[in-house]
C-alpha cells in the first residue's frame, strides 16, 4: 500500500520519489519487481485484516511502521546516506509523515475492523481521483482539461456504483467506509504538501523516506499509548501479519518503487495503483472467505478507468506545436 511511496499507494510523483542522478541498473528485471511490488500492496489489506485480530489498529500501525522504518534504516546504512540536516526539512517531513503515513495507515487499520479487505483495498483505488481533483486546485502546472474532468466523474461514479448508491448503502457499514475514503484523501493531501515544501532539499530520496518513516513511527508512540492498552500477548498469525506488513509492505516496497521511477520512470511505476485493487480482491476472497456482490468489481473497474483516464496525457501534435524564431529542424514533441 502505498509509500509510494512512502505510501501504499501510487499517487503522483514527488521530490521523493524522483532520483536526483542515475544509478545502475538492478539485474531482476523491472517486470519482476513491478510485479512483486503489486503482490505485495495488493496483499497488505489482507495482512491489515490478519492484524486486527489480535491487535488494537494503532497498534497494527506502529508495528507496521516500526518494521518499515527498520528496513530502511538498514538500506540507508549499507548506501551510507545522511540524514536530513536542517530543522525546516525536520519539519515538513513530520507533517508528510502525518498525512503518508500516520493517518491513513491507522484508518486503513480501523476502517478493517468493520469492511471486508476487498472494500478497503477497492477504497484505496480513489486516491488517484482525489489527487487529480485536489491538485487542479492546488498546483497550477496541472490544467483542467475535458479529459480529467471526464475520468473524475467516471471516477466518482464508479465509487458510488461500489457502494450501491441506487440501493440507498444498505449493507455497508459506513463509518469504516468513510474511514478507507478518508485515508485514500490523505494520501495525495501528504504528496501535495511534500511537493510544495521538500522539492531542492538537497537530501536523496532514500533518506527523505526513512526520516519520514521514522517520524510517523514516533508519532504512533506517542498516540498508541493513550488510546490503547499494552496486548495481553503475541498471538503468532497478527503478530506475523504486522511485521510482513512493515518490512514488505511497507519498508522493502518503498525500495522497490524507488528502484522502479529510477529505471522506468514515475508514470510507468504509478501504473501499480490499478493493479492493487484486483490483488486485494481475489487475495480477499481465496484467503479470507470474503463475500462479492456484483456491484464491488464492477464499479471498481469504473474507478480504475476513472484513474486512468485523469493520469493520461493527450498526445501533442505537429499543429499544436509551439513555433521556433529561428529556422532549422523541428523536434520531435514528446507525448
Amino acid at each position: 500500500m502505498s509509500a509510494p511511496p512512502a505510501t501504499e499507494l501510487t499517487v503522483p510523483a514527488s521530490p521523493l520519489t524522483e532520483p536526483s542522478h542515475p544509478v545502475a541498473r538492478p539485474a531482476l528485471d523491472w517486470r519482476l519487481r513491478f510485479a512483486a511490488l503489486s503482490l505485495i500492496w495488493g496483499f497488505s489489506f489482507l495482512l491489515i485484516k490478519v492484524g486486527t485480530d489480535g491487535y488494537a489498529p494503532f497498534q497494527v500501525t506502529l508495528g507496521r511502521l516500526l518494521s518499515g522504518t527498520a528496513v530502511l534504516a538498514v538500506a540507508m546504512m549499507v548506501k551510507r546516506e545522511r540524514l536530513p540536516r536542517t530543522v525546516r526539512t525536520w519539519g515538513h517531513l513530520a507533517v508528510a509523515a502525518f498525512f503518508l503515513n500516520a493517518l491513513p495507515f491507522s484508518l486503513f487499520a480501523y476502517a478493517e475492523l468493520t469492511i471486508p479487505s476487498t472494500l478497503a483495498g477497492i477504497c484505496n483505488a480513489t486516491s488517484p481521483l482525489w489527487g487529480m481533483a485536489l491538485s487542479l486546485v492546488a498546483l497550477s502546472e496541472d490544467r483542467p482539461t475535458r479529459r480529467r474532468v471526464a475520468g473524475l466523474g467516471l471516477g466518482f461514479l464508479g465509487v458510488l456504483t461500489v457502494l450501491g448508491a441506487w440501493q440507498g448503502f444498505s449493507g455497508l457499514d459506513f463509518s469504516g467506509t468513510a474511514m478507507a475514503l478518508l485515508a485514500s484523501l490523505s494520501y495525495p493531501v501528504g504528496w501535495i504538501y511534500v511537493r510544495r515544501t521538500l522539492a531542492g532539499s538537497g537530501s536523496s530520496a532514500l533518506s527523505l523516506t526513512g526520516s519520514q518513516l521514522f517520524l510517523g513511527t514516533v508519532q504512533l508512540a506517542l498516540v498508541t499509548p493513550l488510546f490503547t492498552s499494552a496486548p495481553d500477548g503475541f498471538p503468532l498469525w497478527p503478530t506475523l501479519a504486522v511485521v510482513a506488513l512493515g518490512a514488505l509492505g511497507t519498508g522493502l516496497a518503498v525500495l522497490l518503487q524507488y528502484g522502479l521511477v529510477t529505471e522506468v520512470g514515475p508514470t510507468t511505476a504509478q501504473m501499480v495503483t490499478y493493479f492493487i485493487p484486483v490483488i486485494a480482491t481475489a487475495a480477499g476472497i481465496a484467503v479470507l472467505g470474503e463475500q462479492l456482490s456484483w456491484n464491488t468489481p464492477v464499479g471498481a473497474l469504473v474507478v480504475l478507468a476513472g484513474a486512468a483516464l485523469t493520469q493520461s496525457r493527450p498526445r501533442t501534435t505537429g499543429a499544436s506545436a509551439p513555433r521556433t524564431p529561428a529556422p532549422g529542424p523541428r523536434r520531435r514533441q514528446s507525448s
